[in-house]
């Protein structure tokens, strides 16, 4: 990944893109799998820098850091954007890249590892243009923020727990943990196709916030019988 698509990851999740570049941009994440993967990651890193580095004395020292490495590895292409904050997640990447590991980044199991949500389908049962097709619209597409609401409005008429079980993912990904553990746990406590599934995106959403122990503890009570166990196994085996 070069640091033009940084650049670009960066200008999305602050909102400076304008309509035609987020459409864009938005159109490149449901079209290209290996973009969609790198923003992930980049998304992934953002939230460890933004936990190791609260406070601003050690994010202005952080900062010279960057300004060392870019000037080291990006010096052919002079830029004229100014260094913000949450762009230090180009510096951890560098890091990573040239074996430096200033975060001990793979230390420890990283969410965008085992975050693998399958598609949603619901056009059967709703109109072309009605909630639940534009919740799976904008769920298939990533767009969870714009999945959301929609899932809301559907809710609102009645729960079912597949429909809930999307909208848990999609606040996830959205890193409203409160409300989405809240929606899997509910899920939980049935007896539903997606039991096992809600247990298992509680467990990822305590290893996003990087609580492994409680992420630990809630993969041990997935049953054996899930049909994905094999990746409960290997995380269990990360966190051990």
């Amino acid at each position: 990944m070069n640091e033009e698509r940084y650049i670009l990851f960066d200008q999305y999740l602050e909102g400076e893109l304008t309509a035609e570049q987020k459409n864009d941009f938005e159109k490149q994440l449901k079209d290209d799998v290996q973009f969609a993967s790198e923003f992930e990651t980049f998304k992934s890193v953002q939230l460890q820098l933004q936990n190791k580095f609260g406070f601003e004395e050690e994010r202005e020292a952080f900062k010279e850091n960057l300004n060392q490495i870019s000037e080291e590895y990006f010096n052919k292409k002079p830029k004229v954007i100014g260094l913000k904050p949450w762009y230090l997640a180009v510096a951890a990447s560098v890091a990573v890249m040239f074996g430096l590991f200033f975060f001990n980044y793979n230390q420890n199991p990283v969410f965008a590892d085992y975050n693998h949500p399958e598609q949603a389908s619901f056009a059967e049962r709703g109109s072309e243009d009605g909630p639940l097709k534009n919740a799976e619209k904008e769920f298939n597409a990533k767009r969870y923020s714009l999945a959301i609401p929609f899932f809301e409005e559907v809710l609102a008429k009645g729960k079912t727990p597949e429909i809930q079980y999307y909208y848990g993912v999609s606040l996830l990904e959205e890193s409203h943990y409160l409300k989405a553990e809240a929606v899997f746990n509910e899920v939980k406590a049935g007896n539903s196709v997606y039991k096992e599934k809600a247990i298992w995106y509680l467990a990822l959403s305590k290893l996003k916030q990087r609580d492994y122990e409680s992420c630990k503890e809630i993969l041990q009570t997935i049953s054996q019988d899930y049909e994905d166990y094999d990746e409960v196994q290997l995380l269990l085996d990360e966190l051990d």
